[in-house]
């Protein structure tokens, strides 16, 4: 909003920043609001926090994406996985399928989870490596 009386907010007043921080005067000067601050705490032992460049901070190279997304896409498999597999035993207790339909799909649930192993070994992962935790609700997956 701008003033009509030139004050701070008005533009190429002071308080004008935009771009970063540069002042919209022209002045060229960094406003550092947070050490102001700090000064007109007294506090002098205040520094600015030591920023990393992205790469440094995150482990960007092709070999741990690939494995981060492996992992990513065989934990949803894997909880889908022991889905099916919970909704299979429900129906089986139940006594819904038939004697064939009862293997066919114990069979699949067999070779899906040994497609599962032959995964995780292929990129380096253990069982646990699946399950996330997710802090106050507990890991992801069941551990029975």
């Amino acid at each position: 909003m701008t003033a009509p009386d030139g004050g701070p907010n008005a533009p190429g007043g002071a308080g004008n920043t935009r771009g970063g921080g540069i002042t919209a005067s022209g002045a060229g000067t960094r406003r550092d609001e947070a050490a102001e601050l700090a000064a007109a705490l007294g506090d002098t032992r205040w520094q600015p926090p030591r920023v990393t460049p992205l790469d440094r901070r995150l482990a960007v190279d092709r070999d741990s994406v690939e494995r981060g997304l492996a992992s990513l896409v065989l934990t949803v498999i894997e909880l889908l996985r022991q889905l099916m597999e919970r909704q299979a035993l429900r129906r089986v207790d139940l006594g819904d399928l038939t004697e064939e339909q009862v293997e066919r799909i114990g069979t699949t649930l067999m070779a899906l989870e040994e497609q599962m192993t032959g995964l995780r070994e292929y990129f380096g992962l253990a069982a646990e490596d699946l399950n996330l935790d997710l802090g106050p609700l507990g890991p992801l997956l069941p551990t029975d």
